[in-house]
């Protein structure tokens, strides 16, 4: 099979020709026909990301495609069933093993560029406004970063649950993106006086950050007492340093989410997260954006593209 892999932390990924994995006691074997691209496998080939595979490895977090050999004894699902998960590595791939715990089954019609871009962005928001911050209809959220992957499944889930819902971007086509998705107000990512803007617009209660750096600190001080702020990565590449005492006194929370984190202790929780989703999509609810579909050979192209920020929506990796 081909795969692109990754020999030397820093360096960019090579498209190797690889031996078809052998499924082991319960895996099952996937024909891959498309990968989504994560700001995440930018942090893997420069060995920053919160796992280090073990050198070679394949990058690559959520696939779709076809099981080729199910798991022996026959359970699970059966050759040919369309499939999608998330795994640890290896999904920039034309075949890739699977816990079949992990197996999610496609809906009817949901095209394997959707499934494969939908599990990661979908389901971190999801995970991070329904269960960690409880966002309730009525309440203000502010989304950083919200054109990108991430941050636009943000600005659609919190207005379909009823939030007010203000979105940072930069540039006009992005912000027509925003606003198509369920954006009530758009305000630019280089506003001088954010905090002063935020507090403007009525304050927050609740944010969704995928920047880090200095907008952390201005949407925390533009935060109403009793709101909850969401730290969902730091594309922007620094790390806020949070001020304890005014989370004190303000009665604010800052909530950690790393939604991969919950394969190693809480699988069950991504797999009823993602089922109440693929519900929504198959209902018409959620529409996902697929920003573009690259060539096996263009994976390059599309982390150049993801690094410098020019990607609204989800870029997919089709396999074949």
């Amino acid at each position: 099979m081909m795969a692109w892999q990754i020999s030397r932390t820093g360096e960019s990924a090579s498209l190797t020709e690889l031996p078809v994995p052998v499924p082991g006691p319960g895996e099952v074997l996937v024909r891959i026909r498309a990968a989504g691209l994560n700001f995440a496998d930018l942090l893997m080939v420069q060995g920053r990301y919160q796992v280090r595979n073990p050198l070679p490895f394949i990058p690559g977090l959520e696939l779709a495609g076809e099981v080729v050999a199910p798991e022996s004894g026959g359970a699970g699902p059966a050759a040919g069933t369309r499939v999608a998960a998330h795994v640890k590595c290896g999904a920039f791939a034309e075949y890739a093993l699977v816990p079949r715990r992990d197996l999610l089954i496609l809906p009817p019609g949901m095209p394997f560029a959707t499934a494969a871009g939908f599990q990661i962005a979908w389901g971190t928001s999801h995970l991070a406004l329904k269960e960690k911050a409880q966002l309730r209809a009525g309440e203000t959220l502010f989304v950083s970063g919200a054109s990108g992957g991430v941050g636009l499944t943000a600005v659609s889930l919190g207005h379909l649950m009823g939030a007010r819902v203000i979105a940072s971007v930069r540039g006009a086509d992005k912000a027509q993106i925003a606003r198509a998705a369920g954006a009530d107000v758009v305000i630019d990512s280089d506003t001088p006086d954010l905090k002063a803007l935020l507090r403007d617009l009525g304050g927050i209660d609740v944010t969704y950050d995928t920047v880090g750096g200095p907008g952390f600190d201005a949407a925390m001080r533009a935060t109403r007492p009793g709101g909850r702020m969401l730290a969902i990565g730091f594309a922007g590449g620094d790390v806020p340093q949070v001020p304890l005492n005014q989370l004190l006194v303000r009665n604010i929370s800052v909530i950690g989410l790393w939604w991969g984190g919950y394969l190693d202790f809480a699988p069950e929780v991504l797999r009823d997260s993602l089922a109440e989703l693929l519900s929504w999509w198959g209902e018409g609810r959620i529409q996902p954006l697929i920003a573009a579909e690259l060539a096996f050979a263009d994976l390059q192209q599309g982390l150049d593209a993801i690094r410098r920020r020019e990607v609204s929506g989800k870029l997919v990796l089709l396999t074949g």
